[in-house]
C-alpha cells in the first residue's frame, strides 16, 4: 500500500510516536463519526465537508503543534478556543471519550435519535459498499459491535464496574482498517 499519510509526519504523544496504523485508525474513527453525526442530522450535523486524510492529518498536526505551545507557554483564551475548535472540528476522542459519548448521544436523541445508535443493521449502512465488501459480514458486524458498544461510554460515568465491561467490549471488537478513502485506488475503488 502507498504511504497515505506521507503529510502526516508522525507526531510524538508524551514521548510515543503512534503506528501508522494508529493515525489511520484515527482517521478511520473521524469518518465514521463524521458518517454518523450527518446522519442523525439537526445540530450534530458536522459543519462543512468530510476532510479528506491529507486534510486531516494537516489539521490534526496544528492541533498537536497548537496542545504542544499550549503546554509550553501556558493557557491562553484565543490558543484554547482554537484548541477545542481543532477538536470538534476532527471530532477528536469521539468514540472513546465518555463525555464526548454523552454529550453526543444527548443531542442526538433531542433531535429524534437515530436507528444506527443501537441497530447493528442500520449501522452497517453508515459504510459504503465497498467497505462492507472489504470487510465481510463478521468484519462489518465487529465494526458495528465496536461502535455501538462505545455508545456504552456514556452510561457507565455513573457506574464504574459498567465501564470496566464497556471497555472490554470495545477493546474486543476493534475493527480493522477498511474505509475506502485508506485503501489503494483500484479500478472497481476509483475513490481513493
Amino acid at each position: 500500500m502507498k504511504e497515505p499519510c506521507a503529510v502526516w509526519a508522525a507526531p510524538t504523544l508524551g514521548g510515543v510516536t503512534p503506528s501508522v496504523s494508529d493515525l489511520l485508525r484515527e482517521y478511520q474513527e473521524y469518518v465514521l463519526a463524521y458518517r454518523l453525526r450527518r446522519a442523525v442530522g439537526g445540530r450534530v450535523t458536522p459543519p462543512g465537508e468530510q476532510l479528506r486524510l491529507p486534510e486531516y492529518a494537516a489539521l490534526r498536526l496544528d492541533r498537536q503543534d497548537l496542545a504542544r505551545s499550549l503546554i509550553r507557554r501556558g493557557l491562553d483564551g484565543p490558543s484554547l478556543r482554537r484548541l477545542d475548535a481543532l477538536s470538534d472540528q476532527l471530532m477528536f476522542g469521539f468514540w472513546l471519550n465518555p463525555s464526548e459519548v454523552a454529550a453526543f448521544l444527548r443531542a442526538a436523541i433531542r433531535e429524534g435519535s437515530h436507528p444506527a445508535l443501537g441497530d447493528p443493521a442500520a449501522f452497517a449502512r453508515l459504510l459504503t459498499p465497498a467497505e462492507q465488501a472489504r470487510l465481510g459480514a463478521d468484519g462489518v458486524a465487529q465494526v458495528c459491535a465496536h461502535h455501538i458498544a462505545c455508545f456504552a461510554l456514556a452510561a457507565p460515568m455513573l457506574d464504574p464496574d459498567g465501564l470496566n465491561t464497556a471497555w472490554q467490549r470495545i477493546e474486543s471488537t476493534r475493527p480493522p482498517l477498511f474505509l475506502d478513502e485508506l485503501q489503494p485506488p483500484t479500478p472497481e475503488n476509483p475513490l481513493t
